[in-house]
């Protein structure tokens, strides 16, 4: 067959059988075209390609663009089937004359009349061409090549076709796509605006397992776009406002990157501006505000002029939104104002390195405080029953954040927090009631998606999910009596246990963790702090309420596996340090006394305080020092303070719990602290160290005479002497 007969096979695409042209169009009489059915025998028929090619023309002539069907459409694929398009996409020779790439153009246009089916685009046969579809995006070739457009259309065409299937935009993340569609974009040759909009549906679809695969790629995407947005002068520039939220990394932001944008911000928002050019870039900065903190924002005169200006635009906006009478509140807008208020509440109560100055903080305090008294007088309504109709009672969940500020704020705001106390019962009643109502239909499994600061997706983002919002001021208002008990007055603690287990649930052996929101182990975390208060304030409510009963088989049972996962290091922290202090309120259990599960815990628990140190060698001296393993080092900041209470704790269960001792003893725990004290220098070890190692020490060695043995073996008491555990010493030296 000729080149010719080569394109002419390839203008299906134009008439009826190919990309373009292959949407569903109104069904068909019932009666088949005769001469259709006729050709596309000749095709189900054909013996060579040759034949092929000449039955697929046919078969253009016999349908008209627009008039074929679903039915029909299957049909014609039935009859070709995927063997013909697999060879021409891989084939690598073509006719005399004909350019290389005429054959994988046709192939293209066959695979893109076949994924306008849904059922097609799913199918294997189609997703292990997504490899190959990635390459015909970065292939280079004449930029003004009719065909290899047209391939490049169909290839776009394809890929879009597969996102829309229920598991494509995995398929295609695995098949490389982010990194294919990222080169197209950053080419900028034909079609890299497509590129770009698949970037973002992808990303919206599946962020975490985007950045997973493809970081280097979309951080170079970040970077143009971050330029762009810098330089543009015209309209552009509020599209990408709301382009960039999505191409934020979970991880650490690029510093030419941050610079960009706050240098793009600070020109959109010191200008006058509409509502609909301003809200992008509100919501911009509250996800660079999420991300980052102020660390985006530069210091000086120009930081702070710009920090106080943004935190004016968000108050401004909370009071119009809130304040006007028969208005819906602009849930995505208000969420991020308030991402940005509470920015400049942390840089006002900020003692040292604070971009503002003592008036500015002054200033922005009153400021805010009149946001705040709106969003407190429109909560009252609801309590009251107020303005709240069916239509919008999920508009007030995105105001709920106001909860966690109020406890860190000056005192002049006190009056505030009083306000706030008095709301506590409404919203612990109004979150139960959403729980409850997501529980009984069943689609708890849909609360994992995140509550963003600024949704990265068109559209109500409302996951169901109001306690992860109520979680962070919970924390600060159970250390405080007042709260405290009007929380567990209106049965809050138990509704944080289901709801802990229930996220915990979602994070267990058999679910897909990869696609999990880092908000949730966010929550778990704050969960944990939330019942650490409450284990220290209201150890009663921990005895006699049978959901921390039900929590600590919990605790037992996930903390084994939970130490052993590369990353978790913090939660694992929590879950440890919680289950010992909870286990010595709850000692007598009948699940505490020797168990598999318990022994379990106690293990893992074990595993967790005795890896945080390790004996490190330094240049120059004979004698090594004691120093952070290298997986606790870099979050020792936010590890401390666990670890320490987690060695309190265990030692308080020693005595308890007597199987306690011996299991220690098994683990070879004490016998290995003293190896480990006895080979570093004792001035490297800080006084509270000394005393947390003691503690626990003294315990077993108490609790038991074969851990006093096996001390004794271990130079325990000259060891004691070396560190003045005079403590330790006595009670070596005793029988």
């Amino acid at each position: 067959m000729s080149c010719c007969d080569l394109a002419a096979a390839g203008q299906l695409g134009k008439t009826g059988i190919m990309a373009s042209d292959c949407e569903p169009a109104l069904n068909q009489a019932e009666g088949r075209n005769p001469t259709l059915e006729r050709y596309l025998g000749a095709l189900r028929e054909a013996k060579n390609d040759s034949e092929q090619f000449a039955a697929l023309l046919l078969v253009t002539k016999a349908v008209k663009a627009g008039d074929i069907d679903a039915k029909t459409r299957r049909r014609i694929f039935d009859a070709v089937g995927f063997t013909f398009p697999n060879r021409l996409l891989t084939t690598k020779e073509a006719p005399d004359g004909c350019p290389d790439h005429v054959l994988r153009a046709l192939g293209v246009a066959l695979l893109a009349c076949f994924c306008s089916d849904p059922e097609l685009a799913a199918h294997p046969q189609v997703l292990n061409k997504i490899p190959i579809l990635g390459t015909f995006l970065t292939a280079r070739g004449d930029p003004d090549d009719a065909a290899r457009r047209s391939m490049i259309d169909d290839t776009y065409q394809c890929l879009t076709a597969v996102a829309g299937t229920p598991r494509g935009p995995r398929h295609l993340i695995a098949g490389g796509t982010v990194s294919a569609l990222c080169q197209a974009y950053l080419g900028h040759g034909y079609g890299f605006d497509q590129a770009l909009a698949l970037l973002v549906g992808l990303l919206a679809a599946a962020e975490t397992q985007c950045w997973k695969e493809a970081e280097p790629d979309l951080l170079a995407v970040l970077r143009g776009l971050s330029e762009d947005f810098q330089k543009a002068e015209d309209a552009s520039k509020f599209e990408l406002c709301q382009l960039l939220p999505l191409f934020l990394p979970p991880t650490t932001v690029p510093s030419e990157c941050l610079r960009d944008l706050q240098a793009g911000l600070a020109r959109i928002l010191g200008s006058k501006l509409s509502s609909w050019q301003r809200n992008p870039a509100l919501k911009l900065a509250a996800r660079l505000a999420h991300a980052c903190g102020s660390t985006w924002i530069p210091a000086g005169s120009s930081g702070s002029k710009f920090l106080a200006l943004l935190v004016n635009l968000a108050c401004v906006e909370v009071r119009l939104a809130l304040e006007e009478t028969g208005s819906e509140v602009k849930e995505d807008v208000v969420t991020a104002c308030y991402a940005l208020m509470e920015l400049g509440i942390q840089e006002c109560t900020r003692c040292e390195q604070s971009l503002l100055k003592e008036p500015q903080k002054v200033q922005l305090v009153s400021i805010m405080k009149e946001a705040i008294g709106a969003v407190i007088h429109y909560l009252q309504q609801g309590s009251c029953g107020y303005r709240w109709g069916r239509r919008s009672r999920r508009s007030p969940l995105c105001l709920l954040r106001c909860g966690s500020w109020v406890p860190g704020w000056p005192e002049e705001t006190s009056s505030l927090r009083k306000e706030v106390c008095q709301l506590l019962p409404f919203l612990v009643r109004y979150a139960k009631t959403l729980y409850e109502e997501a529980e009984e239909a069943n689609d708890l499994s849909q609360q994992v998606a995140t509550l963003a600061i600024s949704p990265t997706t068109p559209g109500p983002t409302w996951p169901g999910d109001a306690l992860r919002l109520l979680l962070p001021g919970w924390c600060h208002l159970t250390v405080e009596d007042g709260p405290r008990e009007i929380l567990i007055k209106e049965g809050a603690p138990s509704l944080l246990c289901k709801y802990f287990l229930q996220q915990w649930e979602l994070t267990s052996p058999g679910h897909d963790t990869s696609v999990l929101p880092d908000s949730v182990e966010i929550g778990l975390q704050t969960c944990c702090h939330i019942f650490l208060n409450l284990v220290v304030t209201a150890p009663g409510l921990i005895k006699r309420d049978a959901c921390f009963t039900s929590l600590m088989n919990t605790l037992m049972t996930s903390l084994p596996a939970l130490v052993q996962q590369q990353g978790r290091l913090l939660l694992a922290a929590n879950v440890a340090t919680l289950g010992l202090l909870m286990a010595r309120l709850l000692s007598t259990s009948p699940a505490l006394q020797g168990t598999p599960a318990s022994r379990g815990f106690f293990a893992a628990a074990i595993l967790f305080l005795s890896q945080s140190h390790v004996a490190r060698a330094t240049p120059g001296s004979d004698q090594a020092v004691l120093a952070l393993s290298p997986d606790y080092e870099g979050i020792w900041a936010d590890l401390q303070e666990l670890w320490f209470l987690g060695m309190q704790a265990f030692t308080g269960c020693v005595p308890l719990l007597p199987w306690l001792a011996p299991a220690a003893l098994r683990s070879r725990w004490p016998q290995e602290l003293l190896q480990l004290l006895g080979s570093v220098s004792p001035t490297s070890v800080k006084p509270e160290m000394v005393a947390a190692y003691q503690g626990v020490l003294v315990e077993l060695a108490r609790a038991n005479r074969l851990c006093r043995e096996a001390m004794r073996l271990q130079a325990g008491e000259e060891t004691a002497s070396h560190y003045r555990m005079a403590a330790l010493e006595q009670c070596l030296s005793e029988p």
